[in-house]
């Protein structure tokens, strides 16, 4: 069957992917409330209770909001490396000793058949991260909140079938918008968020025969739009002389407010 996968939200406003495998169904990420998190899972026909455990990328409200009550009501393990535990164990409250894995940086996993790569990002938390999952044939990459994409993430992430990958903001929307400056520096900063531009320069570079999809994520509601994120990074990727159509790849969507269709990694 291979890896199939939803994000189930993306955006500031909450963050939650779930990748599944054989029996293995893993949760990346729980930035809503526990309430939202289940409505999302059931829209997708998934019972929290079918949940193999939760990956944590960072601390951010927008990543951990239902984590603790999520991983409570279920009983689910949480998987996260030692410096995001510290950063975040007061904000999800009790949890079991048996359900707080450490995962670290640069770690490989296995959960059954599917292997899990943590890779750090640059962005302004304790001890970031990505993940890579593979089936033995397939790879996909999940990778947002990054102000650049360093050699070590490009290397890692390098000859997926599919990206999830961060294309936040707009350059000049964000400068013209409302937020005071010292947030705007920090989103246009190394420890920041990826541009549109920038994740069509990471798309140019990453694309290769078996490169099917990227779902372009974490979009801003204030500096962003879908359409325009889309034409921007499709514009990047083209400027940096990578052509393509849409039969043999496609840019596709994610929501703030509603889960992307079930895709199957490896799939046309």
């Amino acid at each position: 069957m291979g890896i199939r996968f939803t994000v189930l939200s993306s955006g500031s406003t909450g963050n939650a992917t779930v990748i599944a495998y054989d029996d293995i169904t893993l949760m990346i990420d729980a930035g809503l409330s526990a309430r939202r998190i289940e409505e999302l899972l059931l829209e997708r026909e998934v019972s929290g209770e079918n949940l193999t455990g939760i990956l944590v990328t960072h601390e951010h409200s927008d990543h951990i909001k239902g984590l603790g009550a999520v991983a409570r009501k279920f009983n689910l393990p949480i998987y996260a490396n030692e410096k995001t535990w510290g950063a975040m164990e007061k904000a999800l409250g009790n949890i079991p000793e048996e359900n707080r894995h450490h995962f670290g940086t640069g770690e490989v996993r296995d959960f059954g058949s599917l292997r899990v790569e943590s890779f750090p990002v640059s962005h302004d938390a304790a001890e970031p991260v990505g993940y890579c999952f593979y089936d033995g044939k397939e790879k996909l990459s999940v990778v947002t909140d990054l102000g650049y994409a360093s050699d070590r993430v490009m290397q890692t992430i390098a000859d997926s079938d599919v990206f999830v990958l961060e294309a936040n903001h707009d350059i000049e929307m964000l400068r013209m918008g409302r937020y005071p400056w010292n947030i705007k520096r920090r989103i246009l900063g190394d420890m920041g968020h990826l541009s549109n531009e920038a994740a069509g320069e990471v798309m140019s570079q990453l694309m290769n025969g078996r490169t099917k999809r990227a779902y372009l994520a974490h979009l801003s509601r204030e500096h962003n739009m879908l359409d325009l994120a889309k034409m921007s990074v499709r514009e990047a990727m083209e400027d940096r002389g990578c052509f393509y159509k849409d039969s043999e790849f496609k840019l596709c969507e994610t929501y703030y407010d509603k889960p992307t269709p079930w895709d199957t990694v490896g799939d046309l």
